[in-house]
């Protein structure tokens, strides 16, 4: 028992001391892929990578505003929106609501796979901390604005920009990049470049709160 307990010991620093290595090296080096990208139904996928300067500082408000208005603040969890949603689900609602923030979205598409269990939110939880940690924010969303997904085979506001609109992500404006980020719950049934009633007023919702925060929101993250 003690052998196997020291085994198991050595396994997890090892797991341990390589995934925070890796997290370390993609502070710097763009992400070849995405875990979401290899666990995608629709082959192949389409995404180019772009830099922190060529994405237009509208699509980073706007994905602020729709996903996680508390980003630049927290330390990759929302503790009150997590009451939130568990108060909404216990009710039993038709919808459920969930509470990830910008950094366990990224957590989650970069490393692991769709799905609900306790062992992969435990993981998730686990690489937030290792994001938060080891990279600055404006990094953090960065890389979720490069794997984040915008149509059935759309990875990255690049990608997303270029097929919509016909403009690299560096020329968005506030609307186009409010209706982007209004799909990002659903990429596979809303379409931005031909957005429904629906889209439409939930980019109208987004563009409300991005002005409400105002243009140099994100100037705060750290």
């Amino acid at each position: 028992m003690k052998r196997l307990l020291s085994t198991t010991l050595q396994l997890l620093a090892g797991a341990v001391l390589l995934s925070a290595l890796a997290v370390l090296l993609l502070r710097w080096l763009p992400p070849p892929t995405s875990a979401f990208m290899l666990e995608a139904d629709i082959k192949p996928v389409h995404q180019r990578w772009v830099d922190w300067h060529q994405i237009s500082p509208e699509a980073r408000l706007a994905v602020v505003a729709s996903e996680d208005q508390k980003f630049p603040e927290h330390w990759g969890f929302d503790f009150q929106a997590i009451d939130q949603a568990m108060e909404h689900n216990l009710k039993k609602h038709r919808h459920l609501r969930g509470a990830s923030t910008i950094s366990q979205q990224t957590a989650k598409n970069l490393f692991l796979w769709s799905g609900r269990s306790y062992f992969r939110k435990a993981l998730e939880a686990y690489f937030t901390l290792l994001l938060e940690t080891l990279w600055p924010k404006h990094r953090i969303l960065e890389v979720y604005l490069n794997i984040a997904r915008f149509g059935p085979d759309v990875y990255g506001v690049e990608e997303a920009s270029r097929r919509y609109f016909g403009k690299p992500a560096a020329r968005l404006d506030a609307h186009e990049a409010a209706l982007l980020a209004a799909v990002l719950p659903s990429p596979e049934r809303m379409h931005p470049g031909q957005p429904s009633a629906y889209v439409q007023e939930r980019a109208g919702e987004i563009e409300e709160q991005m002005r409400a925060l105002g243009s140099g929101y994100l100037d705060r993250m750290r």
